[in-house]
């Protein structure tokens, strides 16, 4: 399995290229989302590219609004299970900055979604600020995190931390389709008993990592949010939910471009391609 990851033309948004498919795209827009589970896939005209979440989770936190994803594979490889590897690879070919403004999505209206317990909710605010708690059987628990994306943290608070499973779960998941290229090496496996292959990397690595995967799931909005999201004990589905009814209500948003004082961003793309192998 290869990726690569190229630079892209100002207003190219994230685009994915199935190399091994004639080249075919999808863009990653809400509209292209196919289904969520424990992973974020797209879909255009019968074409599937699976586990998107940590790949655009780093294009947003590192600040990289055009690029072109090229992969062999209806999956991107899980890597460490982070986002790490994608940060480092950003970093080590350097970003391009293009004459085009960034654009946001400017939340002017609370939109929320519910489900029982579960909560997620986008509302009006500077910058791009995330708060998530997470209530899950023990070794787990409940914590939660805040993070604010516009202080530059995402490198050193978020990227590193891995995904997760109970090992009790791991045969319903692989008899279902999900799961086929995690092992102790790429996601933290838990027991009752504990951390099966720690040491975690975050004492609270757990919630990290499901802001991670939010912001990625949240990039398929197509602009970078300003806003403050708050979710309580969500998930992908509710994340790609919040996104549907976002892209829905178009009273509830604006697309702005902001002034210098308030720490407008210029559009980076990639300097030169990146490619990972798995």
């Amino acid at each position: 399995m290869h990726l690569r990851l190229l630079p892209a033309p100002g207003g190219a948004g994230i685009l994915f290229r199935r190399t091994d498919l004639d080249n075919f795209e999808i863009p990653a827009i809400g509209r292209n989302v196919a289904k969520v589970s424990y992973a974020t896939s797209l879909m255009r005209q019968g074409v599937l590219i699976s586990t998107t979440e940590h790949l655009l989770s780093a294009l947003i936190g590192y600040g990289v609004d055009n690029v072109i994803v090229e992969l062999d594979n209806l999956e991107l490889p899980i890597l460490d299970g982070s986002a790490l590897p994608y940060i480092e690879a950003f970093q080590s070919v350097g970003l391009r900055t293009q004459r085009r403004r960034r654009e946001y999505l400017r939340i002017r209206k609370t939109i929320e979604v519910h489900d029982s317990s579960k909560f997620i909710g986008v509302y009006p605010g500077e910058g791009y600020s995330v708060s998530y708690a997470i209530d899950f059987p023990s070794p787990i628990g409940k914590e939660s995190f805040q993070l604010d994306l516009n202080t530059g943290a995402y490198a050193s608070e978020l990227a590193a931390a891995r995904t997760f499973g109970f090992r009790e779960d791991e045969q319903m998941l692989r008899d279902m389709g999900l799961i086929r290229g995690v092992s102790p090496e790429n996601a933290i496996v838990l027991t009752r008993r504990g951390v099966q292959n720690g040491p975690l990397r975050f004492p609270n690595e757990f919630v990290r990592h499901k802001i991670l995967d939010l912001i990625g799931d949240l990039a398929l909005a197509g602009k970078r949010i300003q806003g403050h999201v708050v979710a309580e004990r969500a998930g992908h589905a509710m994340h790609t939910a919040l996104v549907a009814r976002l892209l829905q209500d178009r009273s509830a948003w604006e697309l702005v471009h902001l002034p210098v004082m308030e720490q407008e961003m210029p559009v980076p793309s990639l300097l030169r391609p990146a490619t990972l192998s798995a």
